[in-house]
């Protein structure tokens, strides 16, 4: 077994270090497993594991058990660690193989780093098929996922495995009982993964009261990533590297000065990573150079002002207006409308006449945005456009964005989708009653009564 005590020494320092700088467990998951974490385990606990499922387990996480610890009082007795802790030894052993657990722990790991999308694809698509029987389901979870063993929890179907066999024995994996993709972390080893956890709270880049995904992205100090990046800037090495930067929380000055001077340089293959971090962190070229990149790609303009500049919002209005009229994305207008909406005007003019598009999203979208202003009522005639369309969803959104309006010229309106929706589909008469309610009348008295006196003149 190779020796890991020095590390195992840095890692006990490093908790009370990490405890300390987190005082008020802001870290996700802290506020669960507050850095504790039980006595070790012994040899022999070891020992029942490994004779059980018929495996050895990496040497690295064996000096984790039997040096640091085992187990807390977190989530799932766990103890300290990233997201919701560290599970005891031989516990939750079968979270993704609940049966024959043993059958498939010991099997070759065939998961690997760098998994394209496709390759996924062909490893899952006999589990995918709805018509798979349970005895081949989980058959087929024993040979994705075989040779893995669950470590910890990340909260609602996320979790991390451990590899136990194969060419990457001892790294951590990413994992989703939904099935999604495996994303292996950057480290080498169990506790390279764990002292980096430690490290991250210390520096202060985990501690917001939100998951951060620690370990979806490359590790390392500013100074690691940012020389990772100038000696691989065209592999994907050195994407890695800018995507482990843009998770900082801070980025000095000086590193911000280089990463735009890496973006002006138009041989950059990652201009948009570099611009990504510069509006991320304000340097003051930033919106120059997104308002220049609106010529050619709006969505990631529109993307980056939601994301980073909302105390300014309002400052994009010229912005807006000068190219809303190019919108012909549904995405694109998705988040122009996120940053409307939070807006302190009145933007329903921008966007009203996007009730007439072909695309049903960006109509149903048009609507559920006018309905956001303290004003709605003053675009009556195209809520009456919506109320009329030919797509439910429109439709339904349509119903919903009028409440609280009780002008009787809907009336009418409302008994057209009573007539022809005479029974319920996707929820519109439902919401119909609740406009209903607005006017102490019933649906089966709109249906009964002649409204064309308040048809609107």
């Amino acid at each position: 077994m190779k020796n890991y005590s020095d590390q195992i020494e840095k890692i006990k320092s490093k908790l009370l270090l990490a405890k300390k700088v987190d005082k008020s467990l802001k870290v996700f998951g802290a506020s669960s497993h507050q850095y504790s974490i039980n006595k070790p385990a012994t040899i022999d606990d070891v020992l029942v594991i490994e004779k059980k499922y018929a495996i050895h387990l990496p040497d690295c996480y064996k000096a984790f058990v039997l040096q640091f610890g085992n187990g807390g009082t977190a989530y799932a007795n766990s103890g300290a660690g990233p997201f919701y802790g560290i599970y005891p030894l031989g516990e939750y052993v079968d979270e993704l193989i609940d049966e024959n657990t043993e059958k498939y722990l010991k099997n070759n790991c065939i998961l690997y780093p760098k998994m394209t999308d496709q390759d996924w694809k062909n490893i899952t698509l006999k589990i995918e098929d709805d018509a798979i029987s349970d005895d081949d389901y989980t058959k087929e979870l024993g040979r994705i996922y075989g040779g893995i063993l669950p470590i910890g929890s990340q909260g609602c179907t996320y979790l991390h495995g451990l590899v136990l066999n194969g060419e990457h024995k001892g790294k951590v994996v990413n994992l989703s009982l939904d099935h999604y993709k495996p994303i292996f972390t950057f480290e080498n080893n169990f506790l390279d993964w764990y002292e980096r956890w430690l490290d991250e709270v210390i520096s202060g880049d985990l501690l917001i009261d939100s998951p951060t995904w620690f370990g979806y992205s490359m590790g390392g100090t500013e100074k690691q990533l940012l020389e990772s990046f100038h000696s691989n800037s065209n592999n994907t090495t050195g994407k890695d590297a800018l995507i482990g930067l843009l998770k900082k929380r801070k980025i000095t000055p000086i590193t911000l000065h280089l990463i735009n001077q890496a973006y002006t340089d138009s041989n950059n293959g990652n201009s948009q990573l570099l611009l990504q971090i510069l509006a991320k962190h304000q340097h003051d070229t930033w919106k120059e150079y997104v308002i220049e990149l609106g010529k050619n790609d709006l969505l990631t303009v529109f993307k980056y002002i939601f994301w980073y500049d909302k105390p300014n919002y309002s400052d994009w209005k010229e912005f807006i207006n000068a190219n809303i009229s190019h919108i012909t994305d549904y995405e694109i207008f998705r988040f122009c409308t996120y940053i409307l909406q939070e807006c302190q005007f009145d933007y329903g003019s921008l966007i009203k006449n996007f009730i007439k598009h072909q695309n049903e999203e960006i109509r149903s979208t048009t609507i559920y945005s006018l309905g956001k202003l303290s004003n709605k009522e003053d675009y009556l005639d195209i809520f009456i456009i919506g109320l009329n369309d030919t797509s439910q969803k429109v439709i339904h959104s349509s119903l919903q964005a009028l409440s609280g309006i009780k002008n009787k010229s809907l009336l009418v309106h409302y008994k057209n989708i009573a007539d022809l929706f005479p029974v319920e589909k996707n929820y519109i008469l439902s919401n119909l009653k609740n406009r209903l309610k607005e006017f102490n009348i019933s649906l089966k008295w709109l249906r009964e009564n002649d409204l064309s006196i308040f048809s609107k003149k």
